[in-house]
């Protein structure tokens, strides 16, 4: 699979999601090129693709981490009160309900779908892990 140009996709600090191209480090800024680009992964809390992820009284740095599924469908959260979070992709929407919620016993700084499961087998591994 060619690639017309492989790009890489960072958050700062101050909550921006910037895309740049690879190897050139060239930073991209055309908004209509970067809503073309299917990413290969999805590790990031920004973006519009992910508004959902806050609760109502939530602070942007209290979801320290996403990974969406290998389908496409599917994306997992992280965050400072060791919840760990299923919602559909993407979530557009300010304040969408998860699918399915666990709490582990600290802060979720990272979190990763390993594998094309579906969102039964994630239920399945989160309560045999009993996270």
């Amino acid at each position: 699979c060619k690639f017309s140009v492989v790009t890489s996709k960072v958050s700062t600090g101050s909550y921006k999601r910037q895309v740049y191209e690879v190897p050139s480090g060239k930073q991209l800024v055309d908004q209509a090129v970067i809503d073309r680009i299917t990413w290969a992964t999805w590790t990031s809390v920004l973006g519009d693709e992910v508004i959902g992820i806050w609760s109502r009284h939530a602070e942007k740095a209290d979801v320290n981490c996403a990974c969406v599924s290998h389908s496409g469908i599917n994306l997992v959260t992280g965050d400072d009160f060791g919840m760990v979070k299923l919602f559909d992709f993407p979530c557009p929407e300010k304040f969408v309900r998860t699918c399915f919620c666990m709490v582990t016993r600290t802060s979720t700084v990272d979190i990763r779908i390993l594998s094309s499961f579906s969102r039964r087998h994630m239920v399945e591994i989160f309560s045999y892990l009993n996270l």
